[in-house]
């Protein structure tokens, strides 16, 4: 009668090929959530200088914050950072050109935003240069 089961020699092969599939794609599924952390940041700075655009075209003036955009509706909230995890962001003021005419009541305000986060994309940049 012969036993029934496995050998040492079966088992090991298929360790071994369950240790180098997850070598393979552990790395990967890092990547992966770093690439989705990207996309989403370059969508929320997107959004958020498309709303600028918009309250300055409406009403001629720059917001004076990021809440200015939430009170008159042009944002439901704040987005969020995945980065950095926070709701905060570095504002670029409105400043004037040289030898142009500036009215602080009209053009001061948040210009531009961008990440606060101190670390490198996947590509090599800093995030706060987005």
């Amino acid at each position: 009668m012969a036993k029934k089961g496995f050998t040492l020699i079966e088992v090991l092969i298929v360790v071994t090929m369950i240790g180098i599939l997850v070598a393979i794609l552990v790395p990967q599924y890092k990547y992966s959530v770093l690439r989705a952390k990207e996309a989403v940041l370059k969508e929320n700075l997107f959004q958020m200088r498309d709303a600028i655009n918009k309250y300055y075209f409406d009403k001629k003036k720059y917001p004076a914050g990021l809440e200015d955009l939430v009170t008159a509706r042009y944002l439901r909230e704040i987005p969020f950072d995945p980065i950095n995890k926070s709701r905060e962001w570095q504002l670029v003021m409105a400043e004037p050109l040289e030898d142009e005419e500036f009215d602080p009541e009209a053009d001061q305000g948040v210009l531009d935003i961008k990440s606060l986060s101190k670390t490198m994309a996947m590509d090599g940049t800093p995030y706060a240069d987005w």
